[in-house]
């Protein structure tokens, strides 16, 4: 085994983020898509911006806050919807492949864990509804350290929890700013590129770039 942990991104990683817009598609109407988006945008914005000014709330403040803001930018979307759209996000669907690729890992004795800006009760709650609770051995998540990634204090509570090297793990996030940060701190990065998105920050490449976690199993050696 060529990594004694496997540490996930949880949102657009493992689960899918805009599976909340999707499941009330018809009611918000064609710009749904890019409804969804700006949400996604916002809510990361605000988590940047807070760690830079000290001011942090947790994340599950900045989604809802991030959701008023998007119903402001996209007046044909019933602001009725905001109850609907916050619960969805409670219980996002998973990709297909990760329950097998996880319980892949975990068979060849590897650590599982999800390192995200989420609070806890978000990322139970999300873990619950893919029935992965028995193949995570642990959540990490930045209320511990009160800031947001890429704050090198988040990517350091794994090493410090499982007492291991950066090069120990291999951490997985769809995410190029948080593959940054990782790559930054030394871990092992796979950068999951589901959007066929341009590559970022040259000086912090990611080890490897895959189209989706099904084939990471074939790509474990560092």
């Amino acid at each position: 085994m060529a990594f004694a942990a496997y540490v996930f991104d949880a949102y657009g990683t493992l689960f899918d983020v805009h599976a909340a817009v999707r499941r009330h598609a018809d009611a918000i109407g064609p710009e749904g898509q890019a409804f969804s988006e700006m949400w996604r945008a916002k809510q990361l914005e605000y988590s940047w911006i807070r760690t830079l000014m000290g001011a942090h709330k947790d994340f599950w403040v900045l989604t809802e806050q991030a959701l008023d803001y998007t119903f402001q930018r996209f007046p044909s979307a019933d602001p009725a919807l905001k109850p609907a759209l916050l619960d969805a996000y409670w219980h996002l669907d998973c990709y297909p492949e990760v329950p097998a690729v996880l319980k892949g890992l975990k068979a060849q004795g590897a650590r599982i864990a999800i390192l995200s800006n989420g609070t806890e009760a978000m990322l139970k709650s999300a873990v619950g509804k893919a029935g992965l609770d028995l193949v995570i051995d642990d959540i990490f998540s930045v209320e511990a350290v009160g800031a947001f990634k890429t704050a090198p204090a988040v990517y350091d509570m794994v090493t410090t929890r499982y007492r291991l090297y950066p090069k120990a793990v291999s951490f997985q996030s769809s995410n190029r700013w948080d593959i940054a940060g990782a790559t930054k701190f030394g871990f092992r990065t796979v950068w999951i590129n589901r959007a066929n998105m341009p590559d970022e920050y040259p000086d912090l490449g990611p080890a490897l770039i895959l189209p989706s976690l099904e084939s990471l199993q074939q790509h474990q050696e560092g």
